[in-house]
């Protein structure tokens, strides 16, 4: 084969490379259809899994694993396989707590039952007359490794620590500009552009010479340029990166300056993030989305900047330095750390994890909620959909921390704990490995997040008998112990348990000051403009206390980047090919954790462990009530969806426009044929929301 011949065999194989991406993503999209019709059939009443498996093209194990009450009824218990204890759980015995039932209005300060370890079981041990169902779980969770290798986990990173800044960020110069209409405002100048094909190239020149003196952040209010060839491309992804990759003359890839280490293109569906700098010359500008920010509806460039004047001038208030960085992530942590004490208790910083604990973290403490319920839990048709929202929701639960150094608590260590001393790890700020038992007669939705298949991916088993291994969050564990149903069964394994602290408290409290009084501008305020805005910029700030949170919880690193098609062996080894186009191949590849001082993982896990479980069960002290899911009747939750709950019925729930209140959001009346995919659920969610609005019910 001479070098012409290589060269257009390597062309038809990129061509057979292409072919075969769209292929698997239809092919993805059958399967995917294949699973849900799958779950359907398994409703009927004479579903089996030996008649669905051939029809599926599958076996038997993988219809159940999908469909686990189509499970063979014929295997005796005593064949029944039984799980086997790991490396880990064999060398420890399990702390059991074996609660007794709590009543429906439990006291939060219920003292916990005195946990015993299991006694081994024996060979002339009777059977028990139903075995526990066991959860498949493709993706196992990683443990703390036993002994002093485990325990070596349980420090800080040396010279790693989060301090309070001696320098006052730089605002930048900012343009809102809308790429539908042409539309640029910068500061109180109107221009109308032409913007060509809306390329990165064709906005970046309009822009310059509209301004002369430049701008260094150019937010997108309206347009979304970078979907502009997305019919081009099997995934959206694919689309953006190579708009945000196209050669712009003059200009290259920002590669960072001064105190910002921001640099290179983030590439992301919806809200990508353009960086470049001049070949020949100072000038940095970034594009970027306004939706980091707020959801808009057809709210122009202007309304949007006094969104941003209004933000601005409203964390002055409470933050003397306060600068708006790019994304609110960015802004949150900038104003956290300035909310460090520069003197008495933690003047010296808040030191950040062992590299394995912060690992550990990462792929054990999962966000919100995210559950769609679908038929035959729920009816096929449902009475009505409601949805209620939780106000402004991490924000209630930021008021304690974990700090110090943490713990390593072995099943051993809490079997030999008093009651009061389990009791009052479970309140603190602990993060658990605990196998999990569902009671034989629950009715009601699942409590505590198991692996699921997929990276990070979880859901919440509910079948009754059913045993997994997992991790929780204190508040959790707590609630699946003292809910007011029925408590589940509970083994601790392993846990990790810091001290109480409130190294949140401050800033959390700044910015629920700010969102309270730029709610009430949006309330009072006669202007409609000003009042939109202002609505806007309380939006913000939700935004950032939401992804401040979520950008403590330091994820591994990666980096993206771009060779050209003629040198693609110049793609690294262990990349992963994320986009492609005639002239560019876009990869990215994992480089570990970074040493971010700021990398705070604890702090965002107990945060979403308390939101996850007040969307279980939620105290109202004043109106002496609860509020959540375990507060409705069996067979009534459609759907958990981070803050919100989408129910059959409507809730008397008190509100009173506090953080954590359930707010009712929508209200659609039936018959409503019951969502079986996130997007036929966000369709109702919005007819909901349209049909409260008409109907004047909102609060």
């Amino acid at each position: 084969m001479d070098a012409q011949s290589y060269n257009t065999a390597l062309a038809d194989l990129r061509g057979v490379r292409d072919a075969i991406r769209k292929a698997r993503a239809q092919l993805v999209k059958l399967e995917a259809d294949r699973d849900k019709q799958i779950v359907r059939l398994a409703g009927h009443a004479k579903a089996s899994a030996e008649r669905i498996a051939p029809a599926a093209g599958l076996s038997v194990a993988d219809v159940v694993a999908l469909a686990p009450s189509l499970a063979p009824d014929n295997l005796a218990v005593s064949d029944a396989p039984q799980p086997q204890p790991t490396p880990e759980t064999a060398a420890k015995p399990p702390a059991k707590l074996t609660p007794q039932p709590q009543p429906a209005a439990a006291a939060a300060g219920t003292a916990l039952p005195q946990p015993t370890v299991p006694a081994p079981t024996t060979a002339s041990a009777a059977p028990v007359a139903k075995p526990p169902a066991v959860t498949d779980a493709p993706r196992a969770l990683p443990s703390i490794p036993e002994g002093d290798p485990g325990n070596a986990w349980c420090t800080h990173t040396s010279n790693l620590v989060s301090t309070r800044p001696n320098f006052t960020q730089q605002a930048r110069s900012t343009v809102f500009l809308d790429t539908t209409t042409g539309v640029l405002v910068h500061r109180n100048q109107t221009h109308r552009l032409d913007l060509g094909s809306r390329s990165a190239a064709d906005i970046l020149t309009a822009v310059f010479h509209a301004i002369p003196e430049g701008a260094e952040r150019i937010y997108i209010t309206a347009g979304d340029p970078w979907h502009r060839d997305a019919d081009r491309y099997p995934y959206l992804r694919d689309a953006v990166a190579a708009w945000l990759n196209a050669p712009i003359p003059g200009w290259r890839t920002d590669t960072g300056r001064g105190r910002d280490r921001m640099a290179g293109h983030f590439v992301h569906a919806r809200n990508p993030v353009g960086r470049y700098q001049r070949e020949n010359g100072d000038s940095h500008v970034e594009i970027r989305s306004v939706g980091e920010w707020f959801d808009l509806d057809g709210d122009d460039p202007h309304t949007v900047r006094d969104a941003f004047v209004l933000l601005w001038q409203a964390l002055r208030r409470h933050f003397s330095d306060a600068v708006l960085m790019g994304s609110p992530s960015q802004t949150g942590r900038d104003l956290w750390t300035r909310t460090i004490p520069a003197r008495g208790q933690h003047a010296d910083g808040f030191p950040v994890l062992s590299e394995e604990l912060r690992g550990l973290l990462h792929a054990t403490a999962g966000q919100g909620r995210n559950e769609l319920i679908t038929p035959p839990r729920i009816p096929d048709q449902l009475p009505q959909l409601v949805e209620y929202d939780r106000t402004f929701a991490y924000a209630k639960h930021t008021w304690k921390s974990p700090v110090g150094t943490p713990r390593r608590i072995t099943a051993t260590t809490f079997a030999a704990w008093s009651e009061k001393e389990q009791t009052r790890a479970l309140y603190g700020c602990g993060h658990w490995q605990v196998r999990v038992t569902v009671p034989d007669s629950w009715n009601h939705v699942g409590l505590l997040p198991a692996p699921a298949p997929g990276e990070r991916a979880w859901h919440y088993p509910a079948e009754p008998g059913t045993t997994f291994t997992t991790w929780a969050g204190g508040p959790e564990v707590h609630t699946a112990l003292t809910n007011p149903i029925h408590p589940w069964k509970i083994e601790i394994l392993d846990g990790i348990l810091w001290e109480d602290g409130k190294p949140l408290d401050d800033w959390a409290k700044k910015l629920k000051e700010t969102w309270t009084n730029l709610s009430a501008q949006a309330h009072f305020r006669g202007d409609a403009q000003q009042a939109r805005a202002a609505h806007l910029a309380s939006r913000a700030v939700r935004s950032i206390l939401l992804y401040g949170i979520g950008s403590f919880a330091q994820r591994p690193r990666m980096v993206t980047g771009t060779t050209p098609r003629s040198m693609e062996r110049d793609v690294p080894p262990d990349a992963e090919i994320i986009g492609f186009d005639d002239e560019l191949i876009t990869w990215q590849k994992p480089t570990g954790f970074s040493r971010d001082p700021n990398a705070h993982p604890e702090w965002a896990a107990a945060i979403w462990s308390g939101a996850r479980a007040a969307l279980l069960t939620q105290r109202h002290r004043d109106d002496d009530t609860y509020a959540g899911a375990l507060h409705t009747a069996p067979g009534t939750v459609v759907a958990f969806r981070t803050d919100a709950l989408y129910l059959t019925q409507p809730q008397n729930w008190p509100y009173h426009h506090q953080p954590g209140d359930y707010l009712l959001r929508g209200h659609l009346t039936g018959p409503v044929t019951a969502p079986t995919t996130e997007e036929e659920l966000l369709t109702l969610r919005d007819a909901g929301r349209a049909a409260l609005t008409t109907s004047g019910q909102e609060a």
